[in-house]
């Protein structure tokens, strides 16, 4: 595999959208035809997060678990909306450092342990037009996350 390969971002892996009231969000999501997949607190982004699949993606919907939170102070600052994007790498170690070298500014500079044991790092909005960046290496896929299951 070349290292463009290696690098290369392989397709959009979810969407993170910060919302004020989970519930109903969750349930605007299956009218629009997104399954539930689950629903967990992620302890220590101090979130909870819906994870609906869209297709071959995921749409991931956070509310803050406390008001101190960078998600509460989104929320605060902005109101419910798009949060970040992500994109699946192969190899997310190199990408990082790829990135580091050409000047991106990281907010993780080494993965992190995310949803599923998927790995993930973080791009700071300023290197990627505005937007946040998220990129996440999926070491397994959890077992009630198939493709099968996702595409049904």
């Amino acid at each position: 595999m070349s290292l463009l390969q290696t690098l290369a971002l392989q397709n959009i892996h979810h969407v993170g959208i910060v919302v004020a009231s989970l519930e109903p969000a969750i349930e605007r999501y299956q009218a629009l035809g997104c399954p539930l997949l689950e629903v967990t607190n992620v302890h220590d982004q101090r979130v909870r997060v819906a994870l609906l699949a869209s297709g071959a993606q995921y749409i991931e919907l956070l509310t803050p678990l406390d008001d101190d939170s960078g998600v509460a102070r989104f929320l605060a600052k902005r109101g419910d909306g798009l949060h970040h994007v992500a994109y699946q790498v192969r190899d997310l170690a190199s990408v990082l450092q790829h990135l580091a070298a050409q000047g991106f500014e990281l907010i993780d500079a080494e993965p992190r342990q995310g949803l599923h044991g998927w790995r993930v790092a973080f791009v700071h909005p300023r290197s990627c037009a505005g937007v946040l960046t998220e990129l996440v290496e999926v070491v397994q896929q959890p077992r009630h996350v198939t493709r099968a299951h996702r595409l049904a």
